[in-house]
Protein backbone atom coordinates (compact mmCIF):
# COMPACT_ATOMS: atom_id res chain seq x y z
CA UNK A 1 0.00 0.00 0.00
CA UNK A 2 3.10 2.68 0.55
CA UNK A 3 4.64 1.83 -2.24
CA UNK A 4 0.92 2.28 -3.94
CA UNK A 5 1.00 5.65 -2.54
CA UNK A 6 4.26 6.40 -3.20
CA UNK A 7 4.17 6.27 -6.94
CA UNK A 8 1.04 8.17 -6.87
CA UNK A 9 2.45 11.26 -4.86
CA UNK A 10 5.83 11.21 -7.60
CA UNK A 11 2.92 10.78 -10.37
CA UNK A 12 1.23 13.60 -9.16
CA UNK A 13 4.33 15.45 -8.61
CA UNK A 14 5.45 15.51 -11.75
CA UNK A 15 1.87 16.09 -13.66
CA UNK A 16 2.20 19.53 -11.86
CA UNK A 17 5.95 19.82 -13.13
CA UNK A 18 5.20 18.83 -16.55
CA UNK A 19 2.35 21.22 -16.97
CA UNK A 20 4.26 24.18 -15.26
CA UNK A 21 1.82 25.05 -12.45
CA UNK A 22 3.07 27.58 -9.96
CA UNK A 23 4.78 25.90 -6.81
CA UNK A 24 3.83 27.85 -3.95
CA UNK A 25 5.81 27.60 -0.81
CA UNK A 26 4.69 29.01 2.74
CA UNK A 27 6.96 29.99 5.25
CA UNK A 28 7.42 31.94 8.74
CA UNK A 29 9.66 34.11 8.74
CA UNK A 30 9.79 36.43 12.07
CA UNK A 31 7.96 40.21 11.17
CA UNK A 32 6.30 38.63 8.11
CA UNK A 33 2.83 37.71 7.89
CA UNK A 34 1.41 35.06 5.64
CA UNK A 35 4.68 35.39 3.58
CA UNK A 36 4.48 32.64 0.28
CA UNK A 37 7.14 32.41 -1.69
CA UNK A 38 6.95 31.42 -5.68
CA UNK A 39 9.97 29.62 -7.47
CA UNK A 40 12.63 31.61 -6.66
CA UNK A 41 11.04 35.03 -8.66
CA UNK A 42 8.89 36.33 -6.25
CA UNK A 43 7.46 36.00 -2.60
CA UNK A 44 3.95 38.01 -1.51
CA UNK A 45 3.11 38.75 1.93
CA UNK A 46 1.44 41.05 4.53
CA UNK A 47 2.67 43.50 6.52
CA UNK A 48 6.24 43.22 7.58
CA UNK A 49 8.47 44.99 10.29
CA UNK A 50 11.58 47.14 9.45
CA UNK A 51 13.72 44.91 11.19
CA UNK A 52 12.61 42.30 9.21
CA UNK A 53 13.83 44.00 5.92
CA UNK A 54 17.53 42.87 6.58
CA UNK A 55 16.45 39.07 6.34
CA UNK A 56 14.71 39.79 3.40
CA UNK A 57 18.00 40.80 1.45
CA UNK A 58 19.63 37.75 3.21
CA UNK A 59 16.91 35.73 1.87
CA UNK A 60 18.07 36.85 -1.46
CA UNK A 61 15.20 39.47 -2.99
CA UNK A 62 17.05 42.21 -4.59
CA UNK A 63 14.02 44.20 -4.30
CA UNK A 64 10.40 44.82 -2.17
CA UNK A 65 7.54 46.16 -4.00
CA UNK A 66 5.39 48.05 -0.67
CA UNK A 67 1.71 48.37 -1.68
CA UNK A 68 0.94 49.29 2.02
CA UNK A 69 -0.67 53.55 2.07
CA UNK A 70 0.86 55.70 4.98
CA UNK A 71 -2.85 55.74 6.37
CA UNK A 72 -2.97 51.86 6.97
CA UNK A 73 -2.73 51.13 11.04
CA UNK A 74 0.99 49.68 11.07
CA UNK A 75 2.31 51.16 8.19
CA UNK A 76 5.68 53.01 8.63
CA UNK A 77 6.63 53.69 5.56
CA UNK A 78 9.83 56.49 6.62
CA UNK A 79 11.12 53.18 8.95
CA UNK A 80 11.09 50.46 6.35
CA UNK A 81 12.15 52.53 3.31
CA UNK A 82 15.07 53.62 5.60
CA UNK A 83 15.48 50.25 6.28
CA UNK A 84 15.74 48.98 2.83
CA UNK A 85 18.23 51.92 2.51
CA UNK A 86 20.37 50.06 5.21
CA UNK A 87 20.14 46.77 3.88
CA UNK A 88 20.95 47.96 0.35
CA UNK A 89 17.88 46.28 -1.52
CA UNK A 90 15.85 48.15 -3.84
CA UNK A 91 12.95 49.66 -2.71
CA UNK A 92 9.38 50.48 -4.40
CA UNK A 93 6.67 52.47 -2.40
CA UNK A 94 3.46 51.74 -4.49
CA UNK A 95 0.16 52.83 -2.52
CA UNK A 96 -2.54 50.71 -3.48
CA UNK A 97 -5.91 50.84 -2.00
CA UNK A 98 -7.84 47.56 -2.56
CA UNK A 99 -11.08 49.02 -1.70
CA UNK A 100 -10.99 51.48 -4.20
CA UNK A 101 -7.82 49.88 -6.50
CA UNK A 102 -6.76 52.92 -9.16
CA UNK A 103 -5.39 52.05 -12.56
CA UNK A 104 -2.11 54.24 -11.80
CA UNK A 105 -0.83 51.81 -9.11
CA UNK A 106 -1.00 49.02 -11.08
CA UNK A 107 1.05 50.93 -13.85
CA UNK A 108 3.46 51.83 -11.49
CA UNK A 109 3.53 48.33 -10.51
CA UNK A 110 4.47 46.70 -13.15
CA UNK A 111 6.24 48.97 -14.26
CA UNK A 112 8.64 48.41 -10.58
CA UNK A 113 8.56 44.84 -11.31
CA UNK A 114 9.87 44.64 -14.91
CA UNK A 115 12.18 46.99 -14.16
CA UNK A 116 15.88 45.73 -14.59
CA UNK A 117 17.16 43.82 -11.39
CA UNK A 118 13.63 44.10 -9.64
CA UNK A 119 13.31 40.07 -9.53
CA UNK A 120 13.43 38.04 -7.35
CA UNK A 121 11.05 40.35 -5.47
CA UNK A 122 9.46 40.43 -1.98
CA UNK A 123 5.71 42.12 -2.40
CA UNK A 124 3.86 43.06 0.31
CA UNK A 125 0.88 44.89 1.66
CA UNK A 126 -1.01 44.69 5.15
CA UNK A 127 -2.26 40.84 4.75
CA UNK A 128 -1.61 39.34 1.66
CA UNK A 129 -4.46 40.34 -0.95
CA UNK A 130 -3.09 42.86 -2.70
CA UNK A 131 0.33 41.49 -3.10
CA UNK A 132 -1.39 38.46 -4.58
CA UNK A 133 -3.72 40.80 -6.87
CA UNK A 134 -0.74 42.70 -8.31
CA UNK A 135 1.12 39.17 -9.19
CA UNK A 136 -1.77 37.99 -11.17
CA UNK A 137 -1.62 40.93 -13.04
CA UNK A 138 1.91 40.53 -13.69
CA UNK A 139 1.41 36.85 -14.68
CA UNK A 140 -1.33 37.60 -17.53
CA UNK A 141 0.27 40.97 -18.95
CA UNK A 142 3.91 40.06 -18.90
CA UNK A 143 4.76 36.23 -18.74
CA UNK A 144 1.55 35.76 -20.53
CA UNK A 145 -0.20 33.01 -18.81
CA UNK A 146 -3.89 32.09 -18.98
CA UNK A 147 -5.71 34.12 -16.87
CA UNK A 148 -7.39 31.25 -15.29
CA UNK A 149 -3.43 30.02 -14.76
CA UNK A 150 -2.58 32.66 -13.35
CA UNK A 151 -6.03 33.42 -11.23
CA UNK A 152 -5.51 30.04 -9.32
CA UNK A 153 -1.88 31.09 -8.58
CA UNK A 154 -2.61 34.06 -6.99
CA UNK A 155 -5.51 32.65 -5.14
CA UNK A 156 -2.92 30.37 -3.74
CA UNK A 157 -1.12 33.04 -2.71
CA UNK A 158 -4.05 35.04 -0.71
CA UNK A 159 -5.63 36.67 -3.36
CA UNK A 160 -9.47 36.59 -1.96
CA UNK A 161 -11.77 39.84 -2.72
CA UNK A 162 -13.93 39.29 -5.42
CA UNK A 163 -14.47 42.90 -6.01
CA UNK A 164 -10.73 43.37 -6.19
CA UNK A 165 -10.54 39.90 -8.40
CA UNK A 166 -13.33 42.01 -10.69
CA UNK A 167 -11.03 45.06 -10.98
CA UNK A 168 -8.12 42.90 -12.02
CA UNK A 169 -9.85 40.80 -14.42
CA UNK A 170 -11.14 43.74 -15.90
CA UNK A 171 -7.44 45.68 -15.94
CA UNK A 172 -5.82 42.45 -17.64
CA UNK A 173 -8.60 42.86 -20.41
CA UNK A 174 -7.96 46.56 -21.23
CA UNK A 175 -4.25 46.12 -21.42
CA UNK A 176 -3.67 42.70 -23.09
CA UNK A 177 -2.06 42.82 -26.22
Amino acid sequence: MKTAFSILMILAISVAVAAGQSQVKKESVAGIQNLSKIESTVACAGAITPASVAEIKKMGYASIINLRQATEPGADIEAETAAAKAANITYYHVPFNGGQPDTAAVDQFLKAITTRGAEPAFIHCSGGNRAAAMWFVKRALVDKWDTNRAMAEATELGFTAQPLKNFMMDYVKTHAK
